[in-house]
This record gives structure tokens, C-alpha cells and sequence, in this order.
């Protein structure tokens, strides 16, 4: 075998594996399903200007004024005319944990009806485990807002922040999420509360992510 045939036969074999790698990454717009009889859950390879709905939920971090906004926040942030950047340069949303800012933008602005930003207050410190609190609001505010099927973003790498999975915090997202539908479920059948209004929940990642956001909602949705 001459080297010039010996070199190309060697790039084949290294390449191959990253181009399989390549094509298994779900396109943008793909839903992938985790079907569930009592709330089933989309993931969707979306950015969440992008995503439809009645309702569209956000996260931020509480940081210095400085601390640009990456990614998908930025660009809801452009598409939104600078309206993140004001309300956090100004203090009018401190991103504490739990802290919640409701946002009407006017039609076409970005895909959704209405944005829900959430706090999850200081990034130096976040665990996925606050996931679990996040999930617990977004249901109880879509529940307030008789938003049916609420669209979800987490956006902590977006936010800056790297030091943990997609498949766990989308794990500990709907924990929460399922502990508030269990709440509402519970005053409903005391004569409490309303009838649940939430049927289905959207859950945005990114390429490549989506995968591991899938079984890791999956895990925590199906469990026996």
C-alpha cells in the first residue's frame, strides 16, 4: 500500500465517526416526544423568539449590569428592542431566585403571545437543583395565566453558565413542573381550586442538547 492510499484510508477512518456524529444531531425545528398519558412533553430544537405559543418562559441570572447576555438571550433581547438589557441595567428585574416579570410584546415581535422571564438568581452559586423550584413557578404562573400548552427555555448556558448537563436540569425542571400540576390537581379534588388548565409543556434545547434534555425529562415523566 503506497502512503499517499495509506493517508487517505486513515483520514476516512477518523473522519467517519464525526460525520456520523453530525447527522445524528436533530435539525432545528425537530420535536422530539416524550409521550406521557397525563402531560405529555415536546423538546423542541428552538430558540425562543422562535417558538410559538400563548406563552413563552425565559431564564436570567441576577448579575453585575456589565454581564453581557449571550445566545438566544440576546437575541430575544434584540428582537425585543433592548428590553432585557433596561430592565436588568436598571435593577427593575434583579433575577433573584423565584423573581418573575411578565412581558406583552406587540404582535410579531417574537413568535409567542407573551414572555415569562424567571430568576434564578446567582450564577456563581447555581446548581441544577433550583430547576426543580423554576418548574414549580412556570406551572403555577401558566395555571394563573390559563396558558394551556406553556413553551420553556431554560437558558442557563446561555446565561453563562457551563458546569452542569442539559439532561439534569431538564430532569430537575419537570419534577418541579409535575410537583405543581400535582398541587393544582390536589385543590382541584378538595374543591379548592380549578380544574387544571396545563395539557402539554414545550421544552427548548438547542442541537445539541435536545437529546439529553429528552431522556433526562424522560426519566423523571415516566418513572415507575
Amino acid at each position: 500500500m503506497n502512503t499517499r492510499r495509506f493517508f487517505f484510508l486513515l483520514t476516512a477512518v477518523i473522519l467517519l465517526p464525526c460525520a456520523a456524529f453530525a447527522q445524528t444531531l436533530p435539525a432545528v425545528g425537530t420535536r422530539l416526544a416524550v409521550p406521557n398519558p397525563k402531560l405529555p412533553v415536546d423538546v423542541l430544537v428552538e430558540g425562543p423568539t422562535k417558538a410559538p405559543g400563548d406563552l413563552q418562559v425565559i431564564c436570567l441570572f441576577s448579575s453585575k449590569p456589565e454581564n453581557k447576555l449571550l445566545a438566544s438571550l440576546a437575541e430575544m433581547d434584540e428582537q425585543l428592542g433592548g428590553a432585557l438589557t433596561t430592565v436588568r441595567t436598571t435593577a427593575l428585574f434583579r433575577g433573584d431566585l423565584g423573581e418573575t416579570m411578565l412581558i406583552t410584546p406587540k404582535p410579531g415581535v417574537i413568535a409567542a403571545k407573551r414572555l415569562l422571564i424567571v430568576g434564578l438568581g446567582d450564577r456563581t452559586t447555581f446548581t441544577a437543583a433550583r430547576e426543580e423550584l423554576v418548574g414549580e413557578i412556570v406551572y403555577a404562573e401558566s395555571e394563573r395565566l390559563g396558558v394551556a400548552a406553556p413553551s420553556f427555555a431554560p437558558t442557563v448556558l446561555d446565561g453563562g453558565f457551563t458546569g452542569t448537563d442539559t439532561g439534569t436540569i431538564g430532569a430537575d425542571f419537570i419534577s418541579g413542573f409535575l410537583r405543581g400540576r400535582a398541587i393544582a390537581v390536589a385543590l382541584h379534588a378538595a374543591n379548592s381550586g380549578r380544574a387544571p388548565v396545563v395539557v402539554r409543556l414545550t421544552f427548548l434545547a438547542g442541537q445539541a442538547h435536545a437529546v439529553d434534555t429528552q431522556k433526562g425529562i424522560a426519566a423523571v415523566l415516566n418513572a415507575k
